[in-house]
């Protein structure tokens, strides 16, 4: 199986992207934990209340969860289960891989992606806003971060299937790149580095054998 050029920049494009917000979103936990102090301060010591800055730790929560799911996935970070599967062969790992998330990731994600177009559709379509008065309005515009976010583990769950296919399927060279690149695989940053030491080694050889 050919690995296109279009397939290589889809990739290329959706781990850059969610590598991007994955660590621009971080600083969000920063913020979550400077918001709490200053919301403890000021009930605790001035006795001030507010629910703007009570519903903005909501919304940051949110934000961190919904943003860094994608960049989560690339670097294969969420919680596993792992008894047999590490003692597999990476071949059979990445078919588990592959078979995982054709069966039971891409439909959950299908069936939670359309309830939350949904959701927001009638959120906005009812103007909704916060319960209270002094409240953050317009929810609606938070609520549509849940389909953004699960736009993003869609792109992730699609480079990583390409990922898996040019492993299981594609050329000798194919496959050790998609090794190399693919973090279900424990030790896939050794890989990527002993890959990139070849590649520098073979380069220099090529530059010797070239000089006069």
């Amino acid at each position: 199986m050919a690995f296109s050029s279009a397939c290589r920049t889809f990739i290329k494009g959706v781990e850059c992207l969610n590598e991007m917000l994955g660590r621009s979103v971080a600083w969000l936990t920063l913020a979550l934990v400077l918001l709490t102090f200053l919301i403890v301060v000021l009930r605790y010591l001035f006795n001030v209340g507010s629910v703007a800055l009570q519903e903005s730790l909501l919304y940051l929560h949110s934000l961190i969860f919904l943003m860094g799911a994608a960049y989560t996935l690339r670097h294969d970070s969420h919680v596993r289960v792992d008894i047999f599967r590490e003692m597999l062969s990476h071949r059979k790992q990445a078919w588990f891989e592959l078979c995982g998330l054709i069966l039971f990731a891409i439909p959950y994600l299908s069936l939670i992606t359309y309830f939350a177009i949904r959701f927001v559709l009638l959120s906005f379509s009812q103007g909704e806003g916060s319960e209270s008065l002094t409240g953050i309005g317009m929810r609606y515009i938070i609520k549509a971060a849940m389909v953004f976010g699960f736009l993003l583990l869609w792109a992730a769950f699609i480079a990583t299937m390409l990922r898996l296919f040019a492993y299981l399927f594609g050329d000798a060279n194919t496959q050790h790149s998609a090794e190399g690149k693919l973090a279900v695989f424990a030790e896939s940053e050794e890989l990527e580095k002993h890959r990139q030491e070849l590649e520098r080694a073979s380069a220099a050889q090529t530059h010797r054998e070239a000089a006069p």
